[in-house]
């Protein structure tokens, strides 16, 4: 599975490559936990000089998109190492900030005329709904008549094609094409090509200017929209095939974007933050040229915990199997060998999600205390199939005294049982009230279920109550799965995956049956 799954591409031209410069990239200096949204972040000039040192040897220009936390900088510091700049001017409800933007923007248009190439008045700020057309396009004009470089209005591109009076405002249009985005997701193969089809579309609506594609790019990490899978190996392939494009077809491309942006997850979960060219933490290229991408580079590191867990689960099961008077049957063996080539294929990648979309200390608990769940759950599953002992209900761990469990080893897995349940009910609430961002945790629920799924088969009780709890958990999971089925599509199999793990846990929970144990 490993060597499928790690099986490297290699394309015809790399993403990055310093003998052939990309034309411009979106730049915004935060690293770790540096955020904008921190009013009163500030970045220092020697961290942007860093950046812009490393940029200028794979870009000509670099586009802002503010001002404020230290961006003011940029032109100057662009300047030393040779990088043209397209100045953002950010735009939002608030007038007094807007007005101190354009005019700092100005500012620096005048000190850096050999630098600052065009003025970007507003980013997507129709879009946000925090300005209405004709004062957007009061402060583009209010801009030309102080500068005399070029000025434009940066916006998806549907926008431009509602608000035609933007269009007579500006010197140039810039678009925005994130096929990841659109209201129907366009899948990773097709996305150079609706970059293009959308350009030459807008060409035809707007012939008198030139079209910028302000923004344009993939994520290389995250939650997939119906076909539209972020991936390392999908980002370097659309990302390569969009430049070659614009190579071919002679048009401007500004990339979305230099370095991954951790602080945006927390507006537009893990996906927001994987979008860069480059990592966040070690300032390096993703894809170096001349190296084959492949979307597990440690795959063999990955391999290896897999098929130590996979060990540890038999080992469970047959020491397990040493201290007991009798021998189990074949049907426990199954048991056993199910959870461990379950639980070891997709240990990896488990932790590589845990990884990538973890953010802060409640997304490090909930995804860390899950896959510890995921761990333990083979290896206590086959513990107890060796042993004869079915899957503890609710009852057994958190009941009145009569129905609890006196085994150490029943309670802790009943404890694993718990969390596995409350995290997928969590998740599963997620999905059905609040969607968009959220990641899918297909991985480890299935290392944990499946044991759980497989053990409820071989050893349930036969008779006995069904308890409430098990029953209110399999019915909540049961119509979440179903409306997100229907709501994420039939083309994410993340989403397919992780709504055929919610109803195997119903399944397994509402197989529960209540026996009370002898004092």
């Amino acid at each position: 599975m490993w060597w499928w799954l790690a099986t490297p591409i290699t394309l015809a031209r790399a993403p990055i490559d310093p003998n052939a410069k990309l034309q411009c990239v979106s730049y915004a200096p935060f690293r770790g936990a540096q955020t904008p949204l921190i009013p009163t972040t500030q970045i220092p000039p020697e961290q942007i000089a860093q950046d812009l040192a490393q940029l200028a040897k794979i870009t000509d220009c670099v586009r802002t998109y503010s001002i404020e936390n230290g961006l003011d900088q940029v032109p100057a510091l662009a300047a030393k190492v040779g990088l043209k700049v397209i100045q953002g001017i950010w735009l939002s409800s608030n007038r007094t900030k807007n007005l101190a933007q354009i005019a700092v923007a100005i500012e620096l248009t005048k000190e850096h005329p050999a630098t600052i190439t065009a003025l970007v008045v507003g980013n997507e700020v129709l879009l946000r709904g925090e300005m209405t057309t004709s004062d957007l396009a009061a402060n583009i004009r209010s801009v030309k008549s102080r500068v005399t470089v070029p000025v434009t209005y940066a916006d998806v591109w549907e926008f431009w094609l509602r608000n035609r009076e933007i269009y007579d405002a500006v010197d140039f249009v810039t678009i925005h094409i994130l096929p990841y985005w659109e209201d129907i997701p366009v899948r990773a193969k097709f996305a150079a090509s609706h970059v293009d089809d959308i350009r030459k579309r807008m060409a035809v609506a707007f012939p008198a200017k030139e079209i910028l594609i302000g923004e344009t790019g993939w994520p290389s990490a995250g939650r997939m929209r119906e076909g539209a899978l972020p991936s390392r190996t999908n980002q370097a392939r659309v990302v390569s095939e969009i430049l070659d494009l614009a190579k071919r077809e002679k048009f401007r491309v500004n990339l979305i974007e230099a370095y991954d942006q951790p602080w945006k997850r927390q507006l537009e979960g893990t996906v927001g933050g994987y979008w860069g060219m480059i990592n966040d933490a070690q300032r390096a290229l993703k894809y170096p040229p001349g190296e084959p991408i492949s979307n597990f580079p440690f795959w063999k590191l990955q391999m290896g915990s897999g098929m130590a867990l996979s060990f540890f689960v038999f080992m469970a099961g047959w020491l397990t199997l040493r201290r007991r008077p009798w021998k189990p049957g074949l049907a426990a063996w199954v048991v056993v060998g199910t959870s461990a080539t379950t639980a070891g294929m997709l240990l990896g990648i488990a932790a590589d999600k845990m990884f990538y979309e973890s953010y802060g200390v409640g997304g490090w608990l909930q995804w860390g205390a899950l896959l510890a769940a995921a761990i333990a759950s083979p290896m206590l599953c086959a513990n107890a199939a060796m042993s004869g002992r079915p899957l503890p209900t609710f009852l057994e761990l958190l009941g009145p005294r009569d129905f609890r469990t006196k085994s150490v080893l029943t309670a802790l897995l009943g404890f694993v049982l718990v969390v596995t349940t409350l995290i997928a009910a969590g998740t599963a609430l997620g999905f059905a009230f609040d969607p968009r961002y959220r990641d899918f945790p297909f991985a480890s629920l299935t290392m944990a279920v499946v044991p759980f799924a497989a053990l409820m088969l071989l050893n349930r009780p036969k008779e006995g109550a069904r308890p409430i709890a098990e029953s209110a958990f399999a019915g909540l999971l049961v119509t979440a799965a179903l409306f997100m089925g229907v709501n994420e599509g039939s083309q994410n199999w993340q989403s397919m995956w992780t709504c055929a793990i919610y109803l195997l846990l119903a399944l397994t929970l509402w197989r529960a049956r209540a026996v009370q144990i002898p004092k």
